[in-house]
């Protein structure tokens, strides 16, 4: 056996044992013909092409085939919340504070968060004329720029948008990378929407005074308020999908489960203090533990309820098919 076999092999260990046995020799033949004679190696796109034909095939044997396109379902979601969120911040962002306050911004701007925001509306606008890799590329952009807050604003020695605004958008964002390729227009549109009307919003937030010129009072407000529509919208496609026993709308609200949760993290922590200290203010240690327990469990959730699916459809009683031949039932 060639290094490059061996390579190979421990590769299609991502499939489940039973198919390895009956097709691992002839997928590992497949490879090894295609591949140039000097490789050692497998390559990126064929390490890539394997692990994701071993998810499917696991998914396929605990019966939860409909995952990944509800993973996908949850991805336009979750760009099209990140596109509101970002618009919105980016019509209040201008809104700084009177220079003559001396309080600290970053320039005519509230915060460095205006880089990342903007770096958000990228990916909505290209979503409407350009889905697939482009898009993709600009999520992972605006990540980046999510992800390097906290530095630029150590660097610049300004204000940054609170660690319980960046995470959700953060975790919306990484969900985003999942969204299909291929949709129709009208859904295609949704994220541009979205962020025009998080931007009209934010005007008529600011129109009615009720915008301080910080993020804290207004995104107490605005992010549980987003994260519990994004969950009602979810339930309700769950719902709709499942009348017609099709399973992508429950996947999806299980995907959005960690997003929604740390958009209500204000929330949740708040519950936490008022049960264990009778202050319903949460605290920064109660907001940091209860962000980092969402960000846990919520993706534990999606392998426990494949398993969970997997035992249920391996000890349900099949039906005894009978004879072609005589109708016995045996």
């Amino acid at each position: 056996m060639t290094e490059l076999e061996r390579r190979y092999r421990r590769l299609l260990r991502a499939y489940p044992a039973d198919y390895r046995r009956d097709r691992g020799d002839e997928i590992v033949g497949t490879y090894l013909d295609l591949a140039i004679a000097e490789r050692r190696w497998p390559s990126l796109a064929d390490a890539a092409d394997l692990l994701r034909g071993g998810l499917r095939q696991r998914l396929r044997a605990a019966g939860a085939t409909d995952l990944i396109p509800g993973v996908r379902l949850a991805g336009l979601l979750a760009l099209t919340t990140a596109a509101f969120l970002a618009g919105f911040w980016a019509g209040v962002e201008p809104n700084g504070p009177n220079p003559e306050w001396n309080v600290p911004s970053f320039g005519p701007f509230v915060s460095v968060g205006v880089i990342a925001w903007f770096a958000w509306l990228a990916p909505a606008l290209l979503m409407l004329f350009a889905p697939g890799r482009p898009t993709r590329a600009a999520i992972a952009v605006a990540l980046l720029a999510t992800a390097a807050l906290p530095v630029v604003s150590g660097l610049a020695g300004s204000p940054r948008p609170p660690l319980y605004a960046l995470a959700p958008q953060f975790a919306l964002g990484v969900l985003a990378l999942a969204v299909v390729d291929r949709l129709p227009l009208p859904a295609r549109a949704l994220p541009s929407v979205a962020a025009l009307t998080g931007i009209g919003t934010s005007l008529l937030v600011i129109g009615q005074g009720t915008y301080w010129g910080w993020y804290g009072w207004t995104a107490e407000q605005v992010l549980p308020v987003t994260g519990t529509v994004l969950l009602v919208i979810a339930l309700l496609l769950a719902i709709g999908l499942g009348m017609r026993r099709d399973g992508r709308g429950a996947w999806s609200v299980l995907a959005l489960l960690t997003p929604v949760g740390l958009l209500n993290v204000h929330l949740l922590a708040g519950a936490v203090n008022g049960l264990t200290s009778g202050a319903p203010r949460p605290t920064y240690p109660t907001l940091l533990v209860t962000a980092v327990a969402v960000a846990l469990i919520g993706p534990a959730l999606l392998p426990a309820a494949v398993a969970l699916r997997g035992r249920y459809d391996t000890g349900r009683a099949r039906p005894i098919e009978p004879c072609p031949t005589c109708g016995a039932r045996r």
